[in-house]
């Protein structure tokens, strides 16, 4: 999620940190656009999954210990919050297809305390820059708008917590919309937030919100298959037949 426009001067950690967000925006890409549960969404997973992981924990390495060099000139509060959550929303996408279904452990209680630090974070944070004289909106309300969506990711970990577990087309659901997020930070933050080290003509130009939104575009159209139609239902009949 972060680049440095000063090319030379990039260190090694800052390389792989660039190579793991370019390969998990591409994976991501594919994941979502071949047919779910195949081999190859399954490959493109993965390698999407272990991307994140990759991207999201150099980031807030670089956010904590190379201020200079942060995502998009945001603030490394800003970099280290969306960073761990962007790894807690891949974590718990995969876990949620990797666990059997209507099971529940202590991973799951785990990424809820892990979720909720990150929310009070972020409106600690919030709080504080709003409360700087003269402070322009932009500079506090993206702290309050990552809050309100940690703190859903919180309320949906409660709920299949008190549950015991969750499947179904439910268990699907969950898993699309946390990588679909996931990817979505990863598109937004280099297709908006690096247009530095793109060429003259591309900065600045309305297209490049096409690729940034896409994942949401994509994970609306999979999640209306997925809970408003007999895709899952007809695909899970399929399997079991075959």
């Amino acid at each position: 999620m972060t680049l440095c426009a000063n090319i030379p001067e990039m260190s090694p950690i800052l390389i792989v940190h660039i190579s793991a967000g370019t390969l998990g925006i591409v994976s991501g890409y594919a994941a979502v656009s071949v047919r779910k549960g195949g081999r190859l969404h399954r490959l493109f997973g993965t390698v999407f999954f272990l991307s994140m992981l990759t991207v999201s924990t150099l980031a807030v390495y670089l956010a904590l210990f190379v201020p200079p060099i942060h995502s998009g000139g945001a603030p490394p509060s800003a970099s280290v919050s969306v960073g761990i959550l962007t790894f807690y929303l891949a974590a718990t996408a995969w876990m949620t297809v990797k666990r059997k279904e209507g099971g529940v452990g202590l991973f799951e209680k785990g990424a809820l305390i892990a979720v909720l630090g990150v929310t009070v974070a972020l409106l600690i944070f919030g709080l504080r820059t709003a409360s700087i004289p003269k402070a322009q909106p932009g500079s506090y309300v993206p702290f309050f708008v990552f809050a309100c969506f940690a703190a859903f990711a919180a309320a949906m970990d409660l709920k299949v917590i008190l549950r015991g577990g969750i499947s179904g087309a439910p268990r699907i659901a969950r898993h699309l919309w946390r990588m679909c997020f996931a990817l979505f930070f990863a598109a937004a933050f280099f297709f908006l937030g690096q247009q530095g080290v793109m060429p003259r003509f591309m900065r600045g130009s309305p297209i490049l919100f096409v690729p940034a939104l896409a994942p949401l575009v994509l994970m609306l159209f999979w999640l209306f298959r997925v809970r408003l139609t007999n895709w899952f239902t007809n695909k899970t009949v399929g399997s079991a037949a075959s």
